[in-house]
């Protein structure tokens, strides 16, 4: 009897370790390098991180934002279009918001604080001045801004570059995308392919 009972468990114990090994296979081997090799194969350009390139050299992703700041400072470059606000400084590898409330005296502190640096920064009434210039995302990684924050920016771009309004309020159009699908999320402008464009723009001059 408890040579049987030994018996039983030893093949039961024998059928998990084959369940285990098999399903470690599947799903830790075979299972990620066929989506991934799916993925390359079906959308090459999204799998690799939607990364984009400028002069021939990889200049950022699509999908993460970036500061475009002066050399060497953490100031923003007036010639360029600026992202909105990061908790993380646009670090993708600490993505989050501040985590502060509504309602939080330092948050509201702090966003009274962007909104006056914005205004004066784009020389704009501060009541023209968009929630996403002055509030970070919830990723802290966000490269959109809203079309709103891209007008009032167009003015000091053009001036910076030596360029028209018109021009840059072209460019501006040009890059910004409607509603997935017509109804979910906001019109956004993808501020670093906007800033490749410019720069084409700018040195064609």
């Amino acid at each position: 009897m408890a040579h049987s009972a030994a018996s039983n468990t030893g093949r039961l114990l024998l059928a998990a370790f084959r369940a285990l090994l098999v399903l470690t296979v599947v799903t830790g081997l075979a299972y990620p390098l066929a989506v991934t090799g799916i993925a390359q194969a079906a959308f090459p350009d999204q799998a690799g991180g939607s990364l984009v390139k400028a002069d021939g050299r990889e200049v950022g992703s699509t999908l993460v934002g970036q500061t475009f700041n002066l050399k060497g400072t953490d100031r923003p470059d007036p010639k360029w279009f600026q992202p909105r606000p990061s908790a993380s400084a646009y670090d993708p590898l600490s993505t989050g918001s501040s985590q502060l409330g509504a309602s939080d005296p330092t948050l509201l502190k702090t966003v009274a604080k962007a909104k006056r640096q914005v205004a004066a920064f784009n020389q704009v009434p501060e009541s023209e001045v968009p929630k996403d210039a002055v509030t970070g995302s919830a990723s802290a990684i966000d490269p959109h801004i809203s079309p709103e924050y891209a007008a009032i920016q167009v003015k000091r771009v053009a001036r910076e570059n030596g360029l028209t309004v018109p021009r840059v309020r072209k460019l501006v159009d040009a890059h910004t995308g409607g509603r997935t699908a017509g109804f979910l999320g906001e019109p956004h402008v993808n501020v670093l392919e906007l800033n490749i464009a410019l720069q084409r723009v700018a040195a064609a001059d």
